[in-house]
């Protein structure tokens, strides 16, 4: 099948956009050779995209690098946005908030005691303005949900005076001030990246793997196979979300994608594939199958994972490759999206399952 664009047709478009540099990148790409070895299917290589170098890397550094420019563009002295108590998201737009001179305002869902480890020590330590708000065990706050409370948040900011910029989880939804979807175009420009060096080394990518939560990352993917390498498949694995709904807000981001972009590409349903299998009990809840695959990972590649999304879409991936999914001859390659520091407030669980 051949693309409809080249991957310099995509790069002009994307140069376009508004963008502050953040990212340390090409970020790397290898082989996975004892991981392939030992699961005796296609060749796995790995997207390091948890070394995109700010704040101990991840993919929202990419996605954060068009949205700051936009709050910039819009005159904002304050970044406002909301996640989880370990949200690599909220870490990533605190760090990179400080770096260009805004303030960032973090909204923390999360139950139990508040144990400052992990991403939220250093949020702290960046002096983020963080507002904890109880949540629900093993859900993602929806943005309808979390607007209700962060609504009065900007209107107290302004009040004080402040611009703010309030910008959703992940930077993936249309919610608050951002008007397009400009994390899903960073993966887009990801996704051409990753193919450049598939290339350079001589490789036919035949699927993509990663671990999806707010749709953005996976909705650029899907774009960018779309525009560049239509026979590749993008599978998420859901950290939180049944695949039927989750894949229904991955489309809705993929179209205005497209339309952003105006790239007049054909999605249809069947090229958004979303794995809900792995979610155990929940967003943010770690199982054995987690725990198994971040340890297999890490034993034989010296490759660190997180236990709430890269460990979990990595224990789909093992699961693909044994029910022989993919298909003969070409490469599958995971990407790292990160979130590592929330590794350490999970060391009890951890140990517990790996005993």
């Amino acid at each position: 099948m051949i693309a409809p664009y080249a991957i310099s047709d995509i790069k002009k478009v994307l140069d376009r956009l508004p963008r502050i540099p953040l990212v340390h990148g090409p970020t790397p790409f290898y082989k996975l050779e004892a991981l392939s070895e030992w699961l005796g299917g296609p060749p796995i290589y790995v997207k390091r995209d948890d070394l995109t170098g700010m704040a101990l890397g991840g993919n929202k550094s990419r996605k954060l690098e068009y949205i700051l420019a936009d709050a910039r563009a819009a005159g904002a002295d304050t970044i406002l946005t909301w996640g989880g108590r370990q949200s690599n998201w909220c870490l990533q737009t605190a760090a990179s908030s400080r770096m260009i001179g805004l303030e960032p305002v973090l909204v923390l869902f999360g139950l139990g005691d508040i144990e400052r480890d992990g991403n939220l020590l250093l949020d702290t330590v960046l002096q983020a303005d963080i507002r904890f708000v109880e949540g629900v065990k093993g859900k993602v706050i929806k943005p309808a949900e979390a607007l209700e409370i962060l609504n009065p948040i900007a209107e107290e900011l302004r009040a004080r005076g402040r611009k703010p910029y309030l910008v959703s989880v992940g930077g993936s939804w249309l919610a608050g001030d951002m008007t397009n979807p400009l994390g899903a175009v960073a993966y887009v420009n990801a996704f051409a990246e990753m193919l450049e060096q598939a290339d350079a080394a001589g490789i036919e990518v035949g699927h993509v793997v990663h671990a999806t939560g707010s749709g953005g990352t996976q909705a650029g993917l899907v774009v960018g196979a779309k525009a560049l390498a239509p026979e590749c498949r993008v599978t998420g694995v859901s950290v939180s979300d049944p695949a039927v709904s989750f894949s229904r807000e991955v489309m809705t981001i993929v179209v205005q994608t497209d339309q952003f972009l105006g790239l007049g590409l054909n999605v249809s349903a069947a090229d958004i594939i979303v794995d809900d299998t792995h979610i155990g009990e929940g967003y943010g809840i770690l199982n054995k199958a987690t725990s198994e695959a971040l340890r297999a990972v890490f034993i034989r590649e010296g490759l660190v994972l997180d236990p709430v999304y890269t460990a979990k879409a990595m224990a789909g991936l093992i699961d693909f490759v044994r029910a022989r999914t993919f298909p003969p001859g070409k490469a599958v390659v995971f990407f790292h999206t990160g979130g590592t520091p929330a590794l350490f407030p999970y060391r009890e669980a951890l140990l517990d399952f790996l005993s």
